[in-house]
């Protein structure tokens, strides 16, 4: 009769002890995704917050991908800030340039590009980037390209002066914008049927999101990702980043 008794008190904590600890693993961000811990914490090689691995394989269900078109003079914040939120995130980011020459950003940095406008895969979303706008803005056979791929293309994202590309591509015609703040009365004249706005660090248009200068561009980047994933995703991000100047939904969102 004990035995039955010293059985029966210890049948829950065996039961407790049968039951399997969480898993827990990296966000999407490179090969320490595959280690699995069994405790939450902090990556040891990437110092990102684990997350439960069912929540990660939830995120990685959808690989967005993104392309980055560069340009000799593209301000290296305006992509390097975005990429960082993108690559965070999971998202399948890679550069296109002209040609497959080295692009020059901030005429001091020298990028690789992934392809050339020949052989540039398709993408979930296209993003421009400002800078010395008018090499990409004014350009035909960038133009075109862009137009080429419209169909295929989800969404768009432009940084600071990117928006005159999206511009001369015939993307922003009726649409509420912004650009960098000493660019929005040339951005007015650029689109004229466009209503471009000042002091506001993002418009997200639905399909098309319009960011002002340099820094603005991690907020809209953050911003997408919300509207992807979560806001939760976002802020865990930027926290990641220790990028405290982002506020969920300081930009302006055009309802339909």
């Amino acid at each position: 009769m004990k035995h039955l008794l010293m059985l029966l008190l210890c049948m829950p904590l065996w039961g407790m002890a049968q039951q399997k600890e969480p898993d827990y693993v990296c966000p999407p961000c490179g090969p320490c995704d595959s280690i699995v811990y069994h405790k939450p914490g902090m990556c040891p090689h990437c110092g990102m917050t684990l997350v439960l691995r069912d929540t990660a394989k939830v995120s990685a269900q959808q690989p967005y991908s993104i392309c980055f078109y560069l340009y000799d003079g593209t301000e290296v914040l305006d992509f390097a800030g975005p990429l960082e939120v993108f690559s965070y995130a999971g998202f399948k980011i890679f550069t296109v340039g002209k040609t497959k020459a080295p692009v020059t950003v901030q005429r001091v940095l020298k990028v690789n590009p992934d392809y050339s406008i020949q052989d540039a895969p398709p993408a979930d979303f296209f993003a421009i980037f400002g800078g010395d706008d008018d090499v990409a803005a004014k350009d035909p056979e960038v133009i075109s390209w862009i137009k080429s791929r419209d169909a295929g293309t989800k969404g768009y994202f432009s940084v600071c002066t990117g928006a005159f590309v999206l511009g001369r591509a015939g993307l922003l015609d009726n649409l509420t914008v912004t650009t960098f703040h000493n660019s929005i009365q040339s951005l007015q004249r650029v689109v004229p049927s466009a209503k471009v706005l000042a002091n506001v660090r993002y418009v997200d248009n639905g399909r098309i999101i319009t960011t002002a200068g340099i820094s603005a561009g991690i907020d809209g980047a953050l911003h997408l990702v919300a509207k992807l994933r979560g806001e939760a995703e976002a802020m865990r991000i930027a926290r990641h980043m220790e990028y405290d100047k982002y506020v969920p939904e300081q930009g302006l969102v055009v309802k339909p």
